[in-house]
């Protein structure tokens, strides 16, 4: 459980195929603190640390994820947001993330407001039950407001804060982000389905 609040950054240093999966090197400030087994938020996936070494550390990504994420476009020298999981007592700053990408999204404009920035993102149109104006969305781990909610898109306003510490001031027209919806929302459109 995750609160879509970034810690840091880490970068990959190494890229490396085992079998249909991927195993990722990242070097970050908090790696050396990490143990394996422990649960880690990568660009809003879930992963298991795997090895700690130094500065950094392993995780593996298997075909599903690789699939429904970008981590099949990770290459070393790429930029990844990280969380560390929530802990019982600590304040949910952000909102409810599971750190189960639901789809990816891409970038299909991005503005400078003067000091912020606004950035629109066109979806696969079968989850747009899953989002209302003004909901929660995670984008790539991030926890943002989602507004001007269209049937295949929404946008979001960026911070100077979160632009500075998180990779979203990397994205750019075209360039493809993890999505996770409210699970309040999936939970409600669920029972909705089948009452």
């Amino acid at each position: 459980m995750f609160t879509g609040i970034i810690e840091t950054m880490g970068k990959i240093i190494a890229v490396s195929p085992s079998g249909s999966n991927k195993c990722f090197w990242i070097e970050s400030p908090i790696s050396s603190k990490l143990q394996p087994e422990q649960s880690l938020c990568h660009d809003g996936v879930c992963l298991t640390v795997e090895e700690v070494t130094n500065n950094s550390h392993r995780v593996t990504a298997i075909c599903e994820t690789l699939k429904k994420t970008t981590l099949g476009l990770w290459q070393p020298g790429g930029l990844v947001n990280l969380e560390r999981c929530l802990q019982l007592g600590d304040r949910l700053d952000g909102h409810i993330v599971q750190g189960h990408v639901d789809t990816t999204a891409v970038c299909v404009k991005r503005k400078e407001k003067k000091g912020s920035w606004e950035l629109e993102f066109a979806f696969p149109k079968r989850f747009a039950n899953l989002i209302i104006e003004k909901g929660s969305v995670c984008v790539n781990g991030i926890s943002l407001t989602a507004f001007n909610v269209k049937k295949k898109s929404f946008t979001v306003a960026v911070i100077p804060y979160t632009f500075v510490n998180t990779n979203i001031n990397i994205i750019k027209k075209r360039s493809a982000v993890n999505i996770e919806f409210d699970v309040a929302g999936k939970y409600i459109h669920r029972r909705l389905q089948h009452p």
